[in-house]
């Protein structure tokens, strides 16, 4: 997607960013991937030998070139991890490729991030308790199936209740918004949500998916939410772990507003909020 070479253009072109915030991560190992996908699944993906149903669930036509880029994505994600906890907080342009499961691909996700930078940390004695705040419009379907029976790991999931999936696995919490949530209804439920979740969790890592398609005029959101709105919502998490010391990892997720400017904006919102409080 286009936005994934816009965002860090207008982050530079204004200042808030240079050349030397940015990093290309290279492929991921496999065996780290191999901690929270099944073999088989990632062997047929590997080699293109991803069966007609699977690429149709997926939804982009299968290449080489498209394995390449979830290994990339997924090694950004683990490099985060580690940027994150030297300096407490990094990015991931790409990213928050939540409806991949343990065993298989779904909307345009075929490794899920975030859920394996998490093993990551657990796997490498980086932290004990994990949250992962899932605020992309659509429920994070895959993360919440692949950590459903690891207590290390606590998913908290908000999103359109009438929106896809329409059929939605269990996350340790879920929050589920009807249709047209404004600004004023959404940040109230996440400001009396998000400090009883950390009282009860404890966590000594958070993931972030910020997702943007919440905008209200984004074509797949059914959302309410203003430009403001969404960097409230964004500066609400990021100063919450600023305040409690907690190394935050933000994955970009979701925007699919008809406006591109307004992706770009609310995506770049994300990256001034961390510049601001953080440096």
């Amino acid at each position: 997607m286009i936005k994934y070479e816009l965002i860090p253009e207008q982050l530079i072109r204004e200042n808030t960013c240079s050349d030397k915030n940015f990093f290309k991560p290279e492929m991921i190992d496999e065996k780290i991937v191999l901690k929270t996908h099944q073999l088989q699944y990632f062997d047929r993906l590997k080699k293109q030998k991803l069966s007609s149903k699977e690429i149709r669930e997926i939804g982009f036509p299968y290449s080489k070139d498209l394995y390449m880029r979830e290994m990339t994505i997924s090694k950004g994600t683990i490099d985060c991890v580690n940027f994150s906890i030297d300096n407490g907080i990094s990015m991931n342009i790409a990213g928050g490729t939540h409806h991949a499961f343990y065993d298989r691909g779904e909307a345009f996700c075929m490794l899920n991030d975030q859920a394996i930078a998490a093993n990551y940390i657990l796997d490498n004695g980086l932290g004990k308790k994990i949250l992962i705040i899932d605020l992309d419009v659509h429920q994070g379907n895959g993360t919440a199936s692949i950590f459903k029976n690891n207590d290390s790991v606590f998913t908290l999931s908000f999103h359109g209740k009438n929106n896809y999936p329409f059929r939605k696995e269990k996350s340790d919490l879920d929050i589920e918004l009807d249709d047209n949530t404004d600004d004023e209804i959404y940040l109230n439920l996440l400001k009396e949500t998000i400090p009883e979740i950390l009282d009860k969790t404890e966590p000594d890592f958070i993931f972030y998916l910020s997702g943007v398609d919440v905008l209200k005029n984004d074509k797949l959101g059914r959302l309410s939410m203003s430009i403001e709105g969404c960097k409230e919502r964004d500066k609400y998490i990021i100063e919450t772990c600023y305040n409690n010391s907690i190394p935050i990892q933000i994955s970009m997720g979701g925007g699919y507003s008809s406006i591109l400017k307004d992706i770009i904006e609310a995506h770049s919102n994300t990256f001034r909020l961390a510049q601001e409080i953080y440096f």
